[in-house]
């Protein structure tokens, strides 16, 4: 009995301290100030709605430019069909390399957080010169007399593509990120919080959804029977709303910090796969070697531990015939 009451003292007070730990989150995050967050401050669904917000903001305003930017060509800088499907199909095109930048970037140098922050500003900036260069009668052609339609002047073009290239640039810095920070928000080894990853997900894509409708059908009406300035405008604003919205969630977040390029870490994945293609491992204990670490977390900050997995034999099993052969 006297060896127990010894003992009860340590034992309450490892009770006391695995209770501390758990209030705090294991997964790596830190929060705005570079400490381990608390649960029950940060993260979940207290911080969903802003990233969700800025998400739902920024595709009612990519949308409510895309779906209706020909008809903008055409009926107000008087291009061609042809023109103008090629310049759309130009700035769709350089909206879908642009998120390559924005993930190499919050990968290895800013995160995602500012990331978001930096590119929504430019996206806002980049909205707002649209809108002006919509609404000014300085910063576009002038109405068309009868079958004579003036072209746009090389200042008025230089102005409406400033700042349709800013969009583009600037929802390659929001696209690859904002799942991946609203993942962020909850912690991979909490059983109920990973669980609540899933439905985030579910409500991501709903968000996504609904800024494409309203953009879809509210503001392409808008725009053609209301004026493109007003039609640009709206998008405008929100997207604004979202960025004060976001950066008003910030305390709530969690982040996790850069781990260095991608590239660096695709390219050592595929020297050690060249160089190890030929061990063989027969010992039960050496099946080990194939984890990424045995520590808890994984050894690049910022990410989640890689778990061992049979799925990529069938590759290792082409990259060696590829070699050989």
């Amino acid at each position: 009995m006297g060896s127990i009451e010894e003992e009860r003292p340590f034992l309450e007070e490892g009770s006391v301290l695995l209770q501390e730990v758990k209030l705090y989150t294991e997964d790596g995050s830190v929060d705005i100030n570079g400490n381990p967050p608390l649960k029950q401050k940060t993260g979940n669904w207290k911080a969903c709605p802003f990233i969700l917000g800025n998400e739902c903001c920024e595709r009612l305003a990519y949308y409510g430019i895309a779906k209706n930017l020909v008809t903008y060509f055409t009926t107000q800088l008087h291009e061609t069909n042809v023109s103008a499907a090629r310049h759309v199909m130009i700035w769709q095109g350089t909206c879908y390399i642009t998120p390559l930048i924005g993930a190499l970037i919050a990968d290895a140098y800013w995160g995602r957080y500012w990331t978001i922050a930096c590119f929504s500003a430019i996206y806002f900036t980049g909205m707002s010169i649209l809108t002006l260069s919509a609404s000014l009668p300085g910063l576009k052609p002038a109405e068309c007399i009868g079958s004579l339609c003036p072209t746009a002047t090389t200042s008025q073009y230089s102005v409406f593509f400033t700042g349709l290239y800013l969009i583009a640039l600037g929802t390659g810095g929001i696209k690859p990120c904002v799942s991946s920070f609203g993942a962020d928000q909850f912690d991979d080894t909490d059983t109920h919080e990973r669980l609540r990853k899933a439905s985030f997900f579910n409500w991501f894509y709903f968000s996504i959804n609904i800024g494409a409708f309203v953009s879809s059908t509210l503001l392409v009406w808008v725009q053609e029977n209301s004026g493109w300035g007003l039609g640009f405008l709206i998008p405008t604003v929100f997207m604004g709303l979202s960025l004060v919205s976001f950066f008003f969630g910030t305390p709530l977040y969690r982040f996790q910090k850069p781990g260095g390029s991608p590239v660096t870490r695709v390219c050592q994945v595929l020297v050690a796969a060249y160089r190890k293609m030929n061990l063989k491992v027969t010992d039960v204990e050496d099946q080990t070697l194939l984890f990424e670490t045995r520590d808890k977390n994984s050894v690049i900050a910022g990410s989640r531990k890689i778990e061992h997995t049979d799925g990529f034999k069938k590759i290792s099993f082409l990259i060696r015939c590829f070699v050989e052969c």
